[in-house]
C-alpha cells in the first residue's frame, strides 16, 4: 500500500511540475482566466484547473517572402525583407493575438507593399535604410498592443524586370557621357584661361614673345625630319628688300623675296 501511494505521489508531482527555460516565460491560465506569469525554473501547475503556455522571448527573424508591388512612379518590382523582433510582454502575445508569428509576418508583407506604393523607385534604390526604418516604425506601432517590439527591418533584394534593367543601364550610360562632356568642357575652359593668362604675361614683358618664339624654334630644330613654315608679315619682307637695295645687293626685289622665302622654309 505504501509503495503504491509513493508511486501515485511521484506521478502527480511529475504531472504538476513544469520547467520554464531561461529564455521562456510561462503564461498561466486558471479556469480559463489569466492569473499570472511564471519565471524560469520548475513551476507547479495544478492539473485540470490550470494550464500554462510557454512563450519564447528570444529575438526572432521572420523572412518576408517576395512581394509584387508597384512604386509611386508606376514601376512594377518585387521586394523581400527580413524582420527582427522579440516578445516584450508574453501575456499580450498569447491573449491579444491568436498566432503572433503568423500575424507579424502578414503585417510585414502588407506594410512593405503599402510603403513601396508611396515611394518612387529612385528614392527606394538610393535610400534603403530610410525606407526600412519607415517600415519598421509602422510595424512596431501596429504590433505594440501584441507585446511585440520590432528591432529592425532589412530590405534584402529589389527585383526589376529585364526591360527596366535595360532602361536603367541606358540612363546610367547617358549620365556618364554627360559627366564626361562636362569634365572635358571644364578642362577646355581651364586651358583657355591659362592660355589667356600666359598671353597677358608675355605681352606685359618686353621681348618675352621673341624669346618664346626662339625657344619654340629651338625645340623644333632638335628633330631634323621636321619641316617648319613660318608666316612673316609682308612688311618684314619689304624692309629686308629695301635693306638689300641700300647695300647694293646683286639681286632684284623679286629674287630677294624668293631667297628670303627659301631661307625661311629651310
Amino acid at each position: 500500500m505504501t509503495y503504491s501511494l509513493a508511486i501515485i505521489v511521484v506521478v502527480v508531482l511529475l504531472w504538476t511540475i513544469r520547467q520554464v527555460n531561461q529564455y521562456e516565460r510561462g503564461v498561466v491560465l486558471t479556469l480559463g482566466r489569466y492569473t499570472g506569469m511564471k519565471e524560469p525554473g520548475w513551476r507547479i501547475i495544478v492539473p485540470i484547473f490550470q494550464s500554462m503556455k510557454k512563450v519564447d522571448i528570444r529575438v526572432k527573424a521572420v523572412d518576408v517572402p517576395s512581394q509584387e508591388a508597384i512604386t509611386k512612379d508606376n514601376i512594377s518590382i518585387s521586394i523581400n525583407a527580413v524582420i527582427y523582433y522579440k516578445i516584450t510582454d508574453a501575456a499580450k502575445a498569447i491573449l491579444e493575438v491568436e498566432n503572433f508569428y503568423y500575424a507579424i509576418s502578414q503585417l510585414a508583407q502588407t506594410t512593405m507593399r503599402n510603403v513601396v506604393g508611396t515611394t518612387e523607385l529612385d528614392h527606394l534604390l538610393a535610400n534603403r535604410d530610410e525606407v526600412s526604418a519607415h517600415i519598421r516604425q509602422i510595424i512596431d506601432a501596429a504590433s505594440d498592443p501584441w507585446g511585440i517590439q520590432v528591432l529592425n527591418v532589412e530590405l534584402k533584394d529589389i527585383g526589376l524586370n529585364d526591360e527596366m534593367k535595360r532602361v536603367m543601364g541606358k540612363q546610367a550610360e547617358a549620365e556618364r557621357e554627360k559627366r564626361a562632356v562636362i569634365i572635358k568642357a571644364e578642362g577646355e575652359v581651364a586651358a583657355a584661361e591659362n592660355m589667356a593668362k600666359a598671353a597677358r604675361t608675355l605681352a606685359s614683358a618686353e621681348g618675352a614673345l621673341h624669346l618664346r618664339t626662339l625657344q619654340t624654334i629651338n625645340d623644333l630644330s632638335s628633330d631634323q625630319s621636321n619641316t617648319t613654315i613660318w608666316m612673316m608679315p609682308i612688311e618684314v619682307l619689304r624692309a629686308v628688300d629695301r635693306l638689300g637695295r641700300d647695300e647694293n645687293k646683286p639681286y632684284s626685289s623679286g629674287q630677294g623675296h624668293g631667297d628670303i622665302r627659301q631661307a625661311v622654309v629651310q
